[in-house]
């Protein structure tokens, strides 16, 4: 059996390793070594803490109990009594132990990064004293490590293997021979020969991992339920959930790719009230189910489906509030008639303002997950709403309320103007300086900062000399429940304004983002007219 010292040893010479314990793995003994060389050995310090919890990570925390998360290969393995006195125990899992320690160890030596391996006696800087974490803030950590970004299909034929291609047409031959041969969804017949019903079946046989009859179940079942349900009709309804509409669920924008984007936010139920009114029985729930089928259905009719098309939208979800105990018959619901029926249809699933609770929560659950699945989760807890939805979402398009610029009236005005984004690092002070504005002239401008909790202020500084700076907006602290500030000046002579955002008192790294449009006047304005400070 290959030797864990043996390989620990070729790796990182410089250490003298311990005896080790025994653990035991259907009968094979894995040897394993104390917390601290364990540390030492897989480079888990100060030096490359940024790698290592970006990539794989070793946490060792109080109570002798360890937690091994490998990202690339999704094992979590949590170990209790890691270094007890007592005698060797057993795991009873599917994935050795071993094979979790001997993956992180390779891909920690492959790592582009490079590690020092001189002894810390040489570098006695380089060790500082150990940071105790708790089990809670262990796994929390775990969480935010996102798998490899969700690649969309293409839907090309030409890029399918050869048993794809064989699937979708056994697909087609079955479809011809079933009841359902003249069917069509979302406008497209499901064997017209064209790009488009190809789409919809390939997402229905993705879903089934190309297992025919499965997919072919699935999509009669959908057939059946949609004709049933009236769901190509559903849209032009007027099911009275005007209170919902851009509150509950919605769809607003989209993000850097041109998928559109649907956000959902359920805590406005937490007051009882509402909740009575909108589920008080199975008849006004089925209404809400109606009324949530409608929100994604208009979702899916800006869908192109066509190969190299945008064929799949963006969830945002709002945990924030969320009443989990008198939502749970919702939810259930909604999540089972999506899955059912709408295969492949969400390109990404974001998860905002999540309690810690829910990242404890999906660290536990995400190893018995797919690789595919889990590509597509974003988690973000609260404070990170405007940085994670950034990456994703330009400032233009996100609502006011996620850190955005974006108004429900601006909607109505065409596309919105682009903004430009910049950040706001730690003990930084940002001033934007908009010059070439003319006497007469109006401002109008849009400024934001993720999380705020720093000073803003906005001035006019004339061209000419001996002109007074005019306080437009006075130094105040913003606070980070703040939405973007919306502002316009309309000077009396030329200058330019400075926006200023002073973040010198924090150490945190902040987004943000800011536009603004000058309007020439056609009045005639006195040249010579100045404000005071």
């Amino acid at each position: 059996m290959f030797k864990l010292e043996s390989r620990l040893k070729s790796l990182y010479p410089c250490l003298s390793l311990p005896h080790c314990l025994s653990l035991s793995f259907s009968s094979v003994p894995v040897p394993f070594y104390c917390k601290e060389k364990i540390k030492e050995a897989l480079c888990f310090s100060q030096r490359i803490e940024t790698r290592a919890s970006s990539e794989q990570s070793l946490y060792i925390y109080k109570k002798n109990t360890l937690l091994l998360h490998c990202a690339h290969n999704n094992y979590i393995l949590v170990l209790p009594n890691f270094l007890a006195k007592s005698p060797p125990f057993s795991v009873n899992s599917k994935n050795s132990i071993w094979v979790l320690l001997k993956t992180t160890i390779m891909e920690v030596s492959s790592s582009p990064i490079s590690i020092q391996t001189t002894p810390l006696q040489d570098h006695p800087e380089a060790s500082p004293k150990p940071y105790k974490k708790s089990f809670v803030t262990t796994l929390k950590e775990a969480a935010t490590l996102r798998s490899h970004s969700f690649k969309e299909d293409t839907y090309f034929i030409s890029n399918l293997r050869s048993s794809e291609k064989k699937a979708l047409q056994e697909l087609k031959d079955k479809l011809v021979a079933s009841e359902a041969s003249d069917s069509s969804m979302w406008g497209v017949p499901l064997l017209g020969g064209d790009d488009k019903a190809d789409v919809i079946l390939l997402k229905f046989l993705r879903a089934r991992d190309f297992r025919v009859s499965d997919s072919l179940n699935m999509l009669l079942k959908c057939l059946a339920w949609r004709k049933e349900f009236g769901a190509d009709n559903v849209v032009e309804e007027e099911l009275g959930f005007k209170e919902l509409e851009g509150v509950v669920a919605y769809m607003h924008g989209y993000d850097r790719e041109g998928h559109p984007v649907c956000y959902n936010a359920y805590g406005v139920f937490k007051d009882k009230e509402m909740y009575e009114r909108i589920f008080g029985d199975d008849e006004k729930l089925q209404k809400f189910l109606r009324w949530r089928v409608q929100v994604l259905e208009r979702g899916i009719n800006l869908l192109h489906f066509k190969p190299g098309g945008v064929n799949s939208i963006i969830q945002v979800t709002d945990l924030k509030d969320m009443p989990k105990r008198e939502l749970r018959v919702a939810s259930n619901h909604i999540l089972s008639l999506f899955q059912d029926n709408y295969p492949e249809m969400v390109a990404r699933k974001i998860f905002i303002n999540v309690p810690w609770y829910f990242s404890v929560l999906y660290s536990m659950f995400s190893p018995f997950l797919t690789q595919r699945t889990k590509s597509k989760f974003v988690i973000s807890k609260e404070g990170n709403v405007a940085e994670t939805l950034y990456k994703f979402i330009r400032p233009e398009d996100v609502p006011i309320q996620y850190g955005g610029l974006s108004r429900p009236s601006d909607l109505q005005n065409g596309p919105p103007k682009p903004a430009s984004e910049f950040t706001v690092k730690g003990g930084e002070k940002v001033n934007i300086q908009i010059e070439g504005i003319e006497a007469g002239a109006t401002i109008t401008w849009d400024i934001v900062v993720g999380g705020w909790e720093l000073e803003y202020s906005a001035e006019f500084v004339p061209s000419a000399e001996g002109s007074y700076t005019i306080a437009v907006e006075k130094p105040r602290k913003v606070a980070a429940s703040e939405e973007a500030i919306h502002n316009s000046f309309t000077p009396h002579e030329p200058g330019k304004m400075v926006l200023s955002v002073d973040n010198t008192t924090s150490r945190r790294k902040k987004v943000a983002a800011y536009r603004y449009i000058v309007r020439k006047s056609t009045a005639l304005v006195p040249a010579t007219f100045n404000y005071a400070n």
